[in-house]
């Protein structure tokens, strides 16, 4: 008790807030994922060092990480229109963004069109239309910017086609990004979750998509999974339109923070946690990530048809 009122004590904590108020004000201008960032990492590291050292240095080491995290950030300052080469170029940055979703479904049902179509629009597009400008962006010292998904990166049922190309994307992107260093481009990845756009289509392309699968599929396995189970798959619809978020300024923060920042990231997850689920995709045991994302991705309880029997498992065995 005496240590938290000494004067070494007071003089930290006078250097810990001053140095915390001047990193809040300037993630003012800086992307939502910013602030997130900073605010854990440097919660969790000052929660730790009061936790397990004394006062005293706890202080002194909260307020250290503060000053490397300022430092870090001061990087991440709008660099002045003078700076960006575009008078000289006529190009600063190339912002992939096409993208179709198909219909999403198991992966045995989904038509190689579909996967075709995907990799066509959400990496093969991308790709060349990075190439045809790679020249101006290498001239410029400019940034690329692909925009991917948290299904990239997140492995989600029911997005076998689509996942897979956006996880395709994130892996050019990284390559391009050490191969393009040398040449000065920035490259950066942004993986939004989940935001109301016109990539779910309408309910006729449903209706379309849903013939395509049916007219697709063998007999063996659409006697399988029954063909009210594929209907069904409908409900994915009603839940994209009803949980995801119509505000997509954080997507559009991050993008002008990609191509405006003097050192931008190299990954963005904007929205609702998608940074946490991607970062828990990438360190949990394959089997608690498996759990959880069958108990919390509940959009539909129905069983494929043979499933649904009773005999099934006694005739499996």
């Amino acid at each position: 008790m005496g240590t938290f009122f000494s004067e070494p004590g007071w003089l930290f904590l006078t250097v810990t807030a001053v140095l915390g108020g001047t990193i809040l004000c300037k993630l003012k201008t800086s992307p939502g994922q910013v602030g997130r960032k900073v605010v854990c990492l440097a919660g969790l590291w000052g929660g730790a060092c009061l936790i397990s050292l004394s006062l005293f240095w706890g202080l002194v080491l909260f307020s250290l990480s503060y000053f490397v995290m300022y430092t870090y950030f001061s990087g991440q300052e709008l660099l002045p229109v003078d700076q960006k080469a575009v008078l000289i170029t006529g190009l600063w940055a190339v912002i992939n963004n096409a993208g179709v979703l198909g219909l999403p479904t198991d992966g045995e049902l989904i038509p190689m069109t579909e996967y075709k179509r995907c990799m066509a629009v959400n990496f093969f597009g991308a790709v060349e239309v990075t190439k045809v400008f790679l020249p101006l962006l290498r001239k410029s010292k400019g940034r690329l910017v692909n925009i991917s998904s948290m299904a990239g990166g997140v492995p989600m049922q029911k997005m076998a086609a689509y996942g897979s190309s956006k996880a395709a994307l994130i892996m050019f992107s990284s390559i391009l990004r050490q191969e393009l260093s040398k040449w000065g481009v920035k490259v950066s990845v942004i993986q939004p979750g989940g935001f109301k756009t016109n990539i779910s289509g309408t309910s006729q392309m449903w209706e379309k998509l849903e013939r395509t699968v049916l007219d697709n599929l063998s007999p063996e396995v659409q006697e399988d999974y029954g063909q009210d189970y594929i209907l069904s798959e409908r409900s994915f619809l009603n839940l994209m339109k009803t949980s995801t978020d119509p505000d997509i300024s954080p997507v559009l923060l991050d993008v002008r923070h990609a191509i405006s920042a003097q050192s931008p990231f190299a990954f963005y997850a904007p929205g609702k946690l998608s940074y946490p689920w991607l970062c828990f995709a990438s360190v949990s045991p394959t089997g608690i990530f498996d759990y959880l994302s069958r108990k919390i991705h509940t959009y539909s309880k129905k069983m494929p048809r043979v499933l649904s029997t009773s005999n099934w498992e006694n005739e499996a065995m």
